[in-house]
């Protein structure tokens, strides 16, 4: 079926790219999507594994980041050479290409997925909030929710801003944590010994499982549709040549952007193990725990509003993304075209109201629980995204030359075979452990 509308009819194709210029220039064009994909890789429902992983085990976990990492590199790259060679994204070739019973099933899982990512942000942003000023998480919530407005303004503006802000956020987040490496001050000799794969992470039964936690949160389901649609606000040539290079510059922007997030994600677990392991303080995984030990264990005062303030930057760059990514899921899997304004809003409602329910009547202590939950659920939907990009961008006949070659082809299935895996182990383990 054709999709008469495209997924972001407003911002679709209004970036211009430079017909000559030297690659610098056309880079950044290029540059911007790469970024609001990268904060998935960095949201608030990472830091519990990444904080458990460096408390308990040192910098030994850091090769699984590693790892992960490049894992999810390869997988976006896949999105934008979907994006750049169909002109459509995931979520539309999904309802072109399955039965309309099997798109309404995935829509709906997607749907679900992108509420449980928004739920973790959103309360990621309101903990932060709370470290930092005092304000009860139901407040923090319901003021979080209103960045849909910074968005629908931002974007009504164009897309460049929505991504300027972003990357704004991102460098926040950076900056935080490349000052909290230099408070912690930890082993060099350690750190790049920790990105070395080690035989005792498949041996130890803690460590494998706080590793398949970290890989298991590597590719956010809604990251795949989202790449694969805002590759399309860059107004490339429809012509093979100016196709391949957009599959190039795009390919170089989300894998410098994954690199960040790559940083991010090390820095994270390198000054837990730096702060919290080698002091005797083992047992640090939730994100309130580790910002009252920061400053007394560092010695710096500031330390602790600096890891604060970066996970309210998370927070709200993911919050952001998550946003922009219902509104494709919706518009692609139904061609419902609903108001910008509409759709995030019911978007931000899915998230805020089973967070408000659950702090106004378990307590504030539930919030951890919640993010767990968020991320068990990302987990159940991540097949549902990963096999049909893998197998749209196998297709000769959808791709044509763009379809990935044999060599690709063989790798990508490898991939989404052990972070498949993994996630419904980790599933299996987190139900097994609520039984019991």
């Amino acid at each position: 079926m054709t999709i008469r509308k495209p997924s972001l009819s407003e911002v679709q194709r209004t970036i211009a790219i430079p017909k000559t210029g030297n690659f610098w220039r056309k880079m950044l064009a290029y540059a911007g999507p790469g970024y609001l994909v990268s904060v998935g890789y960095m949201d608030p429902g990472n830091w519990a594994t990444d904080l458990a992983g460096g408390s308990k085990f040192g910098y030994a976990l850091l090769s699984v980041i590693l790892i992960s990492n490049l894992m999810a590199i390869l997988l976006q790259s896949l999105c934008v050479r979907l994006g750049v060679a169909t002109g459509r994204d995931l979520a539309q070739l999904c309802r072109d290409r399955f039965r309309p019973r099997v798109n309404f099933c995935l829509w709906v899982l997607c749907e679900i997925a992108i509420a449980a990512c928004d739920l973790a942000e959103l309360l990621g942003s309101a903990i932060a909030l709370q470290l930092l000023f005092g304000l009860p998480l139901v407040w923090g919530v319901c003021i979080t929710a209103l960045d849909v407005i910074v968005l629908l303004m931002l974007q009504h503006k164009g897309f460049r801003y929505v991504e300027a802000l972003v990357i704004m956020l991102i460098a926040t987040i950076g900056v935080c944590f490349a000052t909290e490496i230099l408070f912690a001050k930890p082993d060099v000799g350690g750190i790049l010994w920790g990105y070395m794969p080690k035989l005792e992470i498949l041996q130890n039964p803690e460590m494998l499982y706080i590793a398949i936690g970290i890989l298991g949160a590597t590719v956010m389901p809604h990251n795949l549709y989202l790449h694969s649609a805002i590759v399309q606000t860059r107004a490339w040539e429809e012509t093979p040549k100016k196709k391949w290079e957009a599959i190039k510059f795009g390919t170089i922007d989300s894998t410098v952007a994954l690199s960040f997030a790559l940083f991010i994600n090390s820095a994270i677990l390198i000054v837990a193990a730096a702060t919290f392991h080698f002091s005797g303080y083992q047992k640090v995984a939730e994100i309130q725990e580790a910002y009252q030990l920061l400053s007394p264990l560092l010695g710096v005062s500031a330390a602790s509003a600096i890891f604060g303030l970066a996970l309210l930057a998370s927070g709200q760059s993911s919050t952001l993304t998550a946003t922009i990514a219902g509104q494709i899921v919706m518009e692609g899997f139904l061609d419902l075209h609903l108001p910008p304004w509409l759709r995030r809003l019911a978007t931000r409602l899915l998230a805020v109201i089973p967070a408000l329910i659950a702090i106004i009547f378990f307590g504030e202590r539930s919030t951890s629980s919640l993010i767990v939950l968020s991320q068990v659920t990302l987990s159940l939907q991540l097949p549902f995204a990963v096999i049909p990009l893998v197998m749209f961008t196998s297709d000769h006949s959808l791709m044509g030359e763009f379809a990935n070659p044999k060599w690709l082809k063989g790798l990508a299935w490898l991939v989404s075979a052990i972070i498949i895996g993994l996630n419904i182990w980790l599933l299996l383990q987190t139900f097994l452990t609520w039984i019991s």
